[in-house]
């Protein structure tokens, strides 16, 4: 386990665990030894608190004795809590001034003020929860859709350490199986014969190599994607974009040219979050500030995820169109031939739409869809499109994903020092160096899970918690 980190950990914090400003409810929460103590005082208790049993409370005013509010309190004693310390958790009524009162008299008691994450980070210290979980409480509460708290909520169940376990234990039972054997070597026994050590290794690389591809899903899944939405002016862009947000959030005319900004607005596409971007029609610039915006455009198109060429299928192929494509054949891209609805559309203009050549003569397939901003046609199809695109690397099953950058360096140092591990065996190279690559994989893995992970990273990662958890 983990040391403990800078800011002291064996007295009593106090904290509102409840979202900043007014409401029907709020909640001040005590973790430590001495928050029963501390608590009772500031207030009137109808009867005693008795461990996971909720009691009506009167909150006493500390200057006059008087009652300022009612309240429910529910102690949780240890180690039968979310710290597994004594916790006790006062209910009150949501106004600012109240709840701010009540941590002040916990201050006052000895309590101290709790920091970001801190309750979450007590709770992987002692134990109660790995560093894959206490990361999954934060996502959990940083969801914006149903599908990121589904995600969340597996991973805060130990889907991610429990994948990893079967894995854990084989690169503990081989590196066990070495020793033994390097303990053994006066007595030339050779335990474990070189085509066994590689089969085993193999064993273990599979399994991590396949849950390491599901990071790119993953972070799609946690963090959402950015698409940006390109083309000529007049194609159809801000009327397919307020399509895909599904109200007039950009300006549309008859006018070339309107959009001159960048417009964006978030959305949900079958629980993935997604930042759509209106951009400025892509032309020869008429004035200083088309010019700044057909800049951003570009910016734009450069800094997402996925790009959406809109083209208009009434009007003949253009340079501009197929130099898009040719800038963007190695990049996620979707085009829309917009205005479908209208004669002379799709059909003509879709032959004369190339995948695109780079300068190296790669070309790449995009796959074309035909929509109408102004009927709704082939606007499912293009939601389901941009959903195949950023979904090509989901797992067929989702209880356990790689979600964030510091799960995926782990798990490919791990897979790193099995590689090194492998070809030192296969090499025929002394099983004492083959043991340094496999206890450097096996601390890897307890870099994943939170056994060895070093006081930097857990302030880093607990500090992005909001106070209160």
């Amino acid at each position: 386990m983990a040391s403990a980190p800078a800011i002291p950990s064996d007295d009593t914090i106090v904290a509102v665990s409840t979202p900043p400003g007014r409401g029907g409810i709020g909640i001040v929460r005590l973790s430590g030894a001495e928050a029963r103590a501390i608590a009772e005082p500031m207030l009137r208790l109808r009867h005693p608190l008795a461990p996971s049993q909720a009691r009506f409370a009167e909150v006493l005013d500390g200057a006059t004795g008087e009652v300022l509010d009612e309240a429910v309190v529910t102690f949780f004693a240890a180690p039968h809590s979310y710290t597994t310390e004594d916790v006790v958790e006062i209910a009150a009524h949501g106004s600012p001034v109240l709840l701010e009162y009540l941590v002040r008299r916990a201050l006052e008691g000895g309590a101290r003020l709790a920091a970001p994450g801190e309750f979450t980070q007590r709770a992987f210290l002692a134990g109660r929860l790995d560093l894959t979980q206490a990361e999954a409480v934060h996502d959990l509460i940083e969801s914006s859709t149903l599908h990121q708290a589904r995600v969340a909520a597996q991973q805060l169940g130990g889907a991610l350490s429990r994948r990893i376990a079967p894995t854990k234990d084989s690169l503990i039972a081989l590196i066990g199986t070495l020793e033994a054997g390097v303990d053994f070597a006066e007595d030339d026994i050779d335990v474990l014969p070189t085509p066994k050590i590689l089969a085993r290794i193999d064993e273990m690389h599979e399994p991590l190599a396949a849950l390491e591809s599901t990071f790119g899903y993953g972070r799609v899944v946690r963090d959402g994607f950015t698409m940006a939405i390109v083309g000529r002016p007049n194609a159809g862009k801000s009327s397919l974009f307020n399509r895909l947000v599904e109200r007039d959030r950009a300006i549309v005319t008859a006018t070339p040219g309107t959009t001159r900004d960048l417009v964006t607005e978030r959305v949900s596409l079958n629980g993935i979050p997604v930042d759509l971007v209106d951009t400025a029609g892509l032309r020869p610039a008429t004035d200083e500030a088309e010019s700044i915006g057909i800049a951003k455009s570009r910016e734009a198109m450069a800094d997402a995820d996925l790009v959406l060429l809109v083209v208009d299928a009434t009007a003949p192929p253009h340079p501009e169109d197929e130099a898009t494509i040719a800038a963007l054949v190695t990049r996620p891209m979707l085009i829309a031939l917009n205005k479908c609805d209208l004669d002379g559309g799709s059909a003509r203009v879709a032959s004369n739409i190339s995948p695109g050549i780079s300068p190296g003569g790669a070309s790449r397939e995009h796959e074309v869809i035909r929509t109408s901003a102004l009927t709704g046609e082939g606007i499912r199809a293009l939601r389901e499109a941009i959903l195949r695109l950023v979904s090509s690397g989901a797992p067929a099953s989702e209880s356990a994903l790689v979600t964030n950058l510091r799960q995926q360096q782990a798990i490919s140092s791990s897979l790193a020092a099995l590689a090194l591990a492998r070809e030192a065996a296969s090499s025929g190279i002394p099983h004492e160096m083959v043991l340094l690559d496999l206890y450097e994989a096996l601390r890897s893995l307890d870099a994943l899970t939170g056994a060895t992970t070093t006081d930097d990273i857990l302030n880093l990662i607990f500090s992005r918690f909001c106070i209160g958890k």
